[in-house]
This record gives structure tokens, sequence and C-alpha cells, in this order.
């Protein structure tokens, strides 16, 4: 167990799963992922950190094991979803002294999922700290990072952060620190559009609270521990606070190559004005590839052909799902084509309420684009530049 040692008496026991290609059958998992947990000895009290998902149980049961624990007083569980609390029922078994700690809202969650019973769970405050003897926990509430319930535990006396959710990144690795910081950069950008990013006007504000804290090493609950946090700590305050970029994000589809023709042209324009576009075929994308493209975008282009009336299916799935993530955006725009009529643009519009953009005027065509139509082309790409220019963004 030393590879997995992080300080003396403090552990690592959760679980790398090589092997999975979706999460919550939603997100891509190109790179597996992992379910951290972390053992922690005082000399008094012993707590474990977070357990791991149910399909993983036998993992960290052996690594208890392996580390001959024989007893735990506190399983903390920083967020009640079922990839951190899975095995929370076999652990609560093998070791029934322990008590479950989380805030009110994680004991009702754990008890709705029929995890934990009310005399097993002990409450705490923002905060509020227990005492393993040498060692200090105290817990940081941190709701909405990203359910209602979710806190992070500071390990005083060692400087270390578990940051649940906070910082993952879904990537399965043997090594138990960042060894290569582009990868886990990618890794927790993606993490972050996919998961965090629809609250991160909330991230702000608990970003501003771990200020006061020395932080020494931020364990997350998924992917490799950060040694060097300032790493990640100055990636969220990019990903969070800073101005978006001079870039266009540009979903599209096309059923008979008029949509694909129009990309072709505009980002050809866009680029001859010095604007970077970031394309996405949306027939074969992986959607988060295209969440790590809107983390930085300023303008969104949408290109879709009319099916029947509205936009293509994959299309309004695209619209939904930036609605959603609520990235920093700030103009928007569609290009496509129709046979006979529509009401594509107006549909697409009703569908992006959370997203507070300036809609620049859309290019939707009858059938293949002739003259008139590059030229207004011409023109939807020069404005996106103008108004990249205006904001000081080029």
């Amino acid at each position: 167990m030393e590879k997995r040692k992080i300080k003396e008496g403090i552990y690592s026991v959760g679980a790398v799963d090589w092997d999975s290609r979706m999460f919550d059958n939603l997100i891509p998992l190109p790179d597996g992922t992992s379910y951290n947990a972390f053992l922690i000895r005082g000399s008094e009290k012993t707590a474990l950190i977070d357990t791991v998902d149910a399909t993983m149980t036998d993992v960290i049961l052996k690594r208890l094991d392996q580390l001959d624990c024989r007893h735990i007083d506190y399983i903390v569980i920083n967020h009640a979803e079922q990839d951190h609390s899975g095995s929370l029922p076999q652990i609560m078994e093998k070791f029934p002294e322990a008590q479950v700690v989380g805030t009110a809202k994680c004991k009702g969650m754990l008890m709705d999922l029929s995890l934990v019973g009310e005399d097993r769970f002990l409450t705490v405050k923002d905060g509020e700290t227990i005492s393993l003897g040498n060692r200090t926990l105290e817990f940081i509430h941190a709701p909405w990072v990203h359910w209602p319930e979710t806190m992070l535990t500071y390990l005083r006396e060692d400087e270390i952060l578990f940051s649940c959710d906070l910082f993952g990144s879904h990537l399965a690795t043997t090594d138990l620190y960042v060894s290569d910081e582009g990868q886990v950069h990618e890794a927790a950008k993606r993490y972050y559009a996919e998961i965090m990013m629809p609250f991160r006007s909330i991230l702000k504000k608990h970003l501003e609270k771990l200020q006061k804290y020395k932080l020494s090493i931020i364990a997350p609950s998924h992917g490799p521990i950060y040694n060097r946090p300032e790493f990640i700590l100055d990636a969220y305050q990019d990903w969070v606070s800073s101005k978006p970029k001079n870039i266009v994000v540009l979903p599209y589809i096309s059923m008979h190559g008029t949509t694909r023709e129009m990309v072709k042209y505009l980002v050809d324009a866009l680029v001859d004005k010095g604007v970077t576009v970031k394309q996405f075929d949306l027939a074969a994308t992986d959607i988060g590839k295209l969440g790590i493209a809107l983390v930085d975008a300023a303008t969104i282009v949408i290109g879709s052909p009319t099916v029947l009336t509205g936009a293509h299916p994959n299309v309004v799935s695209t619209a939904y799902l930036a609605n959603a993530l609520r990235p920093k955006v700030e103009f928007l725009s569609i290009i496509g084509s129709y046979g006979w009529g529509g009401k594509m643009v107006e549909q697409l519009a009703q569908m992006i309420p959370n997203l507070k953009v300036e809609i620049i005027d859309p290019v939707v065509i009858k059938g293949f684009p002739g003259k008139n139509d590059y030229k207004a082309l011409d023109k939807l790409a020069t404005g996106i530049a103008k108004k990249h220019k205006e904001h000081g963004l080029i």
C-alpha cells in the first residue's frame, strides 16, 4: 500500500474504473474514471472519507483489509450521489460502530436512498470540526457543487482538502498524483464543462471561500490528487471568472450537404477576420469535447437543416445541452437551410432562455446557397468579428 500512501496514516483506498465509457448513461468517459476514497488514522480515531461506486465495493473492502483496518469511527460522505455512496451499506455492515458524517441535506438524501438509518448519522454544520486526536477534520459546506447537499472536508494539520467532485477529473490512472498536467488539464476541463459549469456563479463564491485555507494537497473524488494545488485552482479561476475568448463554437449537422457548405464558407470567413472557430459535426461529436469548447467561447453559431418544420433532432439536443450548461457565451446565431418552410429559428431561440446572449441575425436560406446567401454569411462573419472587437476579444 506504499504507492497509495499520501502521508503517514493517510491512504487512498478508492478504486480505478478502467472500462466504463459512460457516466450516468449520459457523460462519455473516453479515459475511464476513478472513485476516490481516503482513510485517515488519527492518534485516537479513524475516519474514512467517502466510499466508492457499488460496482467497486470489493476493491475498497480489499484496500481496507490490506491496511489491517479493523475499526472506523467516522465515514464522511461529502456527497450522496451513488458513485460516492454506493458501497456505504457494505462498509457500515463491516464497521457497525462507525457514524456516517454529512450535512443535514445529505442525511435526508442517504435515508431516501435507504443507505443509512437515522441512528447512524451525525450531521455537521459549516465550519464544524471533528477531532481524530492529533488530526482535525473541518467541514466546509459547498452546496451546488454539484448537488445541494455537498460539503468538502479539510484536514487541518496536513493541509489537505478532500474536495469531493470539485476539481475532479474522469481519468483512470495508476498515478496517485498528477504526473501529466496537460492530460489532467483536459480531463478536468471536460469534467468542469459537463458537471460544474451550470453552477459557475456559485463556484466563484466557493473559490473565494477557499482562499482562507492553506492547501498543500487537493484530493478530489475523481482523478489523480493535486500535490501542486495552484495548478487546478488557477485553471478553475480562469474557467469560472475570466472573460470569454475570441472563439466561435459551431455545432452543426447536415443532411444533404447544404448546411455543411454554409458552415465551410462561414468558417473560412471568420478565420479571415481573425476569429478562432471550433467546428463540431453533431452526427459524430463527443459531447464532452463540445462542452470543453463552450467553456471559453464568446459565440455559438448553430447550423441545422430544417426537418419537417423545425431543427434537426441532434441540433435540438445540443441547444438543450448548451442551455443546461450555461456557458459564459455572449453571442449566438443560427445558420441553415429549408426546403419549403418552417420555424427553426423561433424553435431554437425558445430553447436557450438560460443563455443571456445577444442574437446576431441568423442566415437561413432556401435550398443550396447562392451568391446573395454567401454575402449574407460574409455579413454574419463581419458582425461576429465586430462584436468580438468591441468586447476586447480580438
